[in-house]
């Protein structure tokens, strides 16, 4: 029996360093046949290689809202782009719904197949921040990295989840439990699609406006208290200059933070999201993100107040803003109790600690426009929270 030769000594050390850029473009009227800001999209980078192939995917209610949508599209491409591949357009929910398991996101990626797309080709999906997170998780699993050009079309895609690098889907009765980090090739916000938006679906972007703001920039929390009425209207003026500040913090945090794919612990942008993604699987995903975002924020602005970060008057400022854009700093979940008697909102707090990795870090106000990271939250100072949210409600 030979003696096995030993093992050599020493490691071996792959260090990776993968740059990704991607263009964050506004626009009016992206698929007028003189508007070039998806070309742009397509071929972000001089002497860029074009796609061979395009898929183009719509969101429904952005579908139903702009009848003609997709022959406008397919209009642009075959004006703009005549020699491209164009696949035929297709349509999936939006909303929570669009999300829920992955039957939606199989079906996406049937389509990538039936096209039989290559990792050279491209999507351009059209829709919600919903929508685009189940195309972006489709489009990264597909080939391990289809192109995905993002079209946001509400206030909270356009300003929040269409300009980052998160895709996901929900599963198992929890937010976004499933997903991946993956970059789009470009994104294009079309100012004209806020236009048809309710005026609910408007409004849920500004709890994205205002969570930014009370961390990272107190000038812009004072244009947002002060223009709260007309952005609760969707005034045009004061909302885009909301979306396009709101979104230029957030791209600059992701592209400057030091951790775009979130392997440290800190979560500056999750400020108020470890109750807001418990209510809102708490709700069945009936209380839309916006709302479950604004009570959130509202929980742990409460919180930094009882814990000496935050005045009293920073508080009635940041609960009287976010009120007056017409969002809701109180919810009955809340209040919802568990098998076991306990607040079911506070499990959010060890679900968001697996989230992040198993050490807990809540980011908090530090006044307005400052910010602080905690690794306990004290439960029972959570409940006195609600309670006083409650009773302010009354």
């Amino acid at each position: 029996m030979n003696p096995r030769a030993p093992i050599p000594s020493g490691r071996l050390e792959a260090r990776v360093q993968v740059p990704f850029s991607y263009p964050v473009l506004f626009c009016r009227d992206v698929f007028s046949p003189d508007q070039d800001t998806l070309c742009q999209a397509l071929l972000p980078q001089p002497g860029a290689e074009a796609p061979p192939r395009v898929l183009v995917w719509l969101d429904a209610g952005l579908a139903d809202a702009w009848p003609g949508l997709a022959d406008r599209a397919r209009a642009w491409f075959t004006a703009r782009m005549p020699g491209l591949d164009l696949g035929r357009t297709a349509v999936f929910p939006g909303g929570e719904a669009v999300k829920d398991g992955w039957t939606h996101v199989h079906g996406m990626i049937r389509e990538l197949n039936h096209h039989n797309l290559c990792r050279k080709s491209a999507v351009v999906a059209v829709g919600g921040g919903a929508f685009l997170d189940a195309a972006g998780l489709a489009c990264a699993l597909f080939h391990r990295g289809v192109n995905l050009v993002r079209l946001p079309s509400t206030v909270l895609s356009q300003n929040d989840s269409g300009v980052g690098v998160k895709n996901g889907i929900n599963a198992e009765g929890k937010k976004n439990l499933l997903g991946a980090f993956a970059p789009p090739r470009a994104v294009v916000c079309d100012l004209d699609f806020l236009s048809t938006l309710p005026d609910d679906v408007m409004r849920d972007g500004l709890a994205e406006s205002f969570k930014v703001a009370i961390i990272k920039d107190a000038a812009f929390f004072r244009f947002l208290c002060d223009n709260a009425p007309a952005l609760s209207q969707g005034e045009p003026a004061a909302l885009e200059e909301s979306v396009v500040t709101t979104a230029r913090l957030h791209v600059e945090h992701i592209a400057g933070g030091g951790d775009p794919f979130e392997m440290g612990v800190s979560r500056p942008l999750d400020f108020g999201h470890w109750a807001a993604h418990r209510l809102e699987s708490l709700s069945g995903y009936a209380l839309r993100h916006g709302q479950a975002v604004a009570v959130g924020l509202a929980l742990d602005t409460c919180y930094a107040r009882f814990s000496g970060l935050v005045t009293d008057r920073e508080l009635e400022d940041i609960l009287t803003g976010i009120s007056a854009s017409g969002l809701p700093v109180w919810n009955d979940l809340l209040e919802q109790r568990d098998a076991s008697g306990q607040y079911a909102v506070l499990s959010g707090i060890e679900e968001f600690r697996e989230h992040l990795g198993g050490r807990l870090a809540v980011t908090l106000p530090r006044g307005i426009g400052h910010r602080v990271e905690v690794d306990r939250m004290d439960t029972d100072l959570v409940i006195q929270c609600i309670a006083s949210l409650k009773e302010r409600a009354a």
